[in-house]
């Protein structure tokens, strides 16, 4: 088809014209340091669109000649004379320097020369890649059948071909296109003595032992390599990894983003620089806050309550004091209220701002926390949480962080109500099965611009 067969020769195309453009502008740089008038650009612009055509036009330059040395060399050779005599022609009719004459055939002949080697070393690296291409067919027409089928279309691996697909189970539903069906599970032997085959892929539920050994069996025959696919996802949903334990594989149920060794190193790097830099900027902001705290009521300037964190470890979370009595530090279970008499009048503006919760860099720096995740709680609401919200619990995979998605789209400070705390819950979540750097800088910079972030604070 016409379509197929345009696509089929873009990518050579593209191999004939990259080297060109990139070494052309290198060429004329040397000669002449672009040094060119208006005219001069003009000319060399409909030049190398003339090129192009002629690239697109001749395409026995990037199609079967290149299964010949000699056929290639002719080609290429051809189509650098054309556009020798196009060049010729077109500097005959529009006046110019002869100096530009002279640099303009020198740099197309010079250029011949060194398009042609990088031409084919990649014509070479992509002949190798061709060579390697595997046919491969799906046992199964079932739903494992269209996950391997929409994987394979995805990822666009060009050393993958699908021929299609082996129906072994009258009583499976076909979710699979009829005209991609090739044969049947009894006549597949026929199928595969006139086919080339290089891998079969065994899409089928697992409870068809029978179906699955006799494919094997017949895969041994011929030689042929076989892959046999694992679906969890209907048990697990999307979060989970295949690893290896000795000689048995396991699956790693709710496999996190930020699980990755990298994922992790790279987040913990981060925090430890971002906190050791927030608390050499704040200490002035410290010193006056501690300074005031002194001045307005008796008392420590910091309150320290335990918090539960990654992995249901408790830890002791550096607040500046903003009351002037405040809950046992580590089983209170009184929260606070709007307009709590409690809070003192200088901790109405450090709680409004959260300025009252910095001194969890400190957490930070020594590891407790992360500068973003979900929000340490108390035992007493984490029990409640955990009774009362499906999946609660999962927030501990990861640290408490100083900031986190729930509280930047405004689910901070109280949670009386069903859907406080589903909502709270839900966004710890999400945060957790989404998490990237990315995601973490823009909580970062939402944590301090955005209103939301501060409209349920008192």
């Amino acid at each position: 088809m016409p379509g197929q067969k345009i696509k089929q020769d873009i990518p050579y195309l593209a191999i004939d014209l990259l080297p060109l453009f990139f070494i052309l502008p290198l060429a004329h740089y040397f000669f002449r340091d672009f040094k060119y008038s208006k005219g001069e650009w003009i000319t060399l612009s409909v030049i190398a669109f003339l090129w192009c055509l002629i690239e697109y036009m001749g395409k026995h330059r990037f199609s079967g000649s290149y299964q010949k040395f000699q056929d290639r060399i002719s080609s290429h050779f051809k189509a650098y004379l054309t556009l020798l005599i196009i060049e010729c022609a077109i500097l005959w009719l529009l006046p110019a320097p002869a100096v530009f004459y002279k640099h303009l055939i020198s740099v197309t002949l010079g250029v011949y020369g060194l398009d042609l080697v990088i031409n084919f070393l990649i014509i070479e690296i992509i002949s190798v890649n061709a060579a390697n291409q595997k046919y491969v067919i799906v046992a199964g027409t079932g739903n494992k059948a269209k996950i391997i089928e929409d994987q394979v279309s995805a990822s666009h691996n060009s050393s993958y071909h699908l021929k299609g697909f082996i129906s072994c189970d009258q009583l499976e539903e076909c979710v699979i296109e009829s005209k991609k069906v090739l044969t049947n599970l009894d006549n597949i032997n026929q199928f595969l003595q006139v086919n080339d085959i290089d891998e079969i892929v065994i899409a089928l539920p697992d409870d068809q032992k029978k179906n699955i050994l006799q494919i094997l069996s017949i895969a041994d025959y011929y030689g042929i390599r076989v892959r046999y696919v694992l679906d969890y996802h209907e048990l697990f949903g999307n979060h989970y990894k295949i690893t290896r334990m000795g000689q048995v594989d396991t699956v790693n149920i709710r496999e996190l983003p930020i699980d990755g060794k990298m994922a992790g190193f790279f987040k913990n790097c981060f925090d430890k620089v971002f906190a050791a830099i927030a608390l050499i900027c704040l200490l002035p902001i410290f010193l006056v806050v501690a300074l005031l705290i002194k001045l307005e009521s008796a008392g420590p300037v910091f309150y320290c309550p335990i918090r539960i964190g990654k992995g249901g470890k408790p830890f002791k979370v550096y607040k500046f004091r903003s009351m002037r009595e405040n809950d046992d530090c580590s089983g209170g279970t009184r929260s606070t209220e709007c307009n709590d008499p409690r809070i003192t009048r200088l901790g109405r503006i450090l709680r409004k701002y959260s300025i009252d919760e910095l001194p969890q860099f400190i957490n930070v720096l020594r590891g407790s926390m992360s500068v973003v995740g979900p929000r340490p709680h108390r035992r007493f609401l984490n029990r409640q949480l955990q009774e009362n919200v499906y999946h609660y619990m999962l927030r501990q995979y990861v640290k408490p962080g100083l900031t986190g998605w729930a509280q930047v789209n405004g689910w901070r400070g109280p949670t009386d109500t069903e859907e406080q705390k589903r909502q709270r819950t839900l966004h710890d979540l999400w945060y957790i099965e989404n998490w990237s750097f990315r995601l973490d800088i823009k909580i970062i910079v939402l944590t301090i611009f955005s209103p939301k972030a501060h409209k349920a604070a008192f």
